[in-house]
């Protein structure tokens, strides 16, 4: 009896609101929603709707993955959120896939290296390096830098994929630097895919990287002004 693994993911590490379904090496399903950012409206809605597409409930999925950063600290907090409620609902355990890992995967054996770049906002992005090297491998752990470095970095690369908002809120930028040495995919690899999640976190699973949903929580790499702001306020309190 062959036993199938059944994964669903999601992504709201961006303005992109993404799940997606994937038993084993098939995409059965992926939605996608790029218009304003209203994820704690709309992501449940989603889960919700591709389940009864796909005629599957909670309990039908073996594993539930998010992105869980770098990115918007609101929105990776919704997404973390609904994995953890859908797993502890459903019993099942969970994976945690990196954001800028996912938007890599994007680009299946490319033949050159991979650059996620995510927005964060005045002219700082965070990005990293990948590579398709017999298998997929990190050569640029996730990090929070000016668009400027991040161009700079890719200075010695004889060619580099970039993908990722950053990417295209910066692109004139990039080219104008990089020239004919930057390349970008077509769109639908740019932005975050819940599909990509879905196949990292498979390929995880297989290799026994799972978590219970209480071990999951966003990886942020730099702090949100939220928690800026009450360190301020501590201190002033401690004096």
């Amino acid at each position: 009896m062959v036993i199938k693994m059944r994964v669903l993911a999601l992504d709201t590490s961006s303005n992109v609101a993404t799940v997606a379904v994937m038993e084993d090496d098939l995409l059965l399903g992926e939605y996608i929603l790029n218009h304003k950012k209203t994820h704690s409206q709309k992501i449940m809605m989603m889960v919700e709707q591709i389940l009864s597409d796909l005629e599957l409930t909670a309990n039908d999925i073996d594993i539930f993955a998010a992105a869980v950063g770098p990115g918007s600290f609101t929105g990776l907090r919704i997404g973390v959120a609904t994995v953890k409620a859908l797993a502890h609902a459903a019993g099942k355990e969970v994976v945690s896939v990196g954001t800028l890992e996912a938007l890599a995967y994007n680009v299946p054996y490319a033949e050159h290296i991979i650059v996620p770049v995510l927005d964060a906002r005045r002219n700082n992005v965070f990005a990293a390096s990948y590579i398709w090297d017999g298998e997929f491998k990190e050569i640029g752990e996730p990090e929070g830098i000016t668009i400027e470095e991040c161009v700079e970095s890719c200075g010695d690369f004889l060619e580099t994929v970039f993908v990722g908002d950053g990417a295209i809120k910066h692109r004139e930028y990039i080219v104008e630097k990089l020239g004919d040495r930057a390349i970008f995919p077509h769109g639908a690899a740019l932005n975050p895919r819940a599909s990509s999640v879905a196949a990292v976190a498979m390929e995880k699973a297989k290799r026994g990287e799972t978590q219970s949903y209480l071990e999951m929580k966003p990886h942020y790499i730099k702090k949100s002004q939220a928690e800026k702001d009450l360190e301020q306020k501590e201190k002033g309190e401690n004096k």
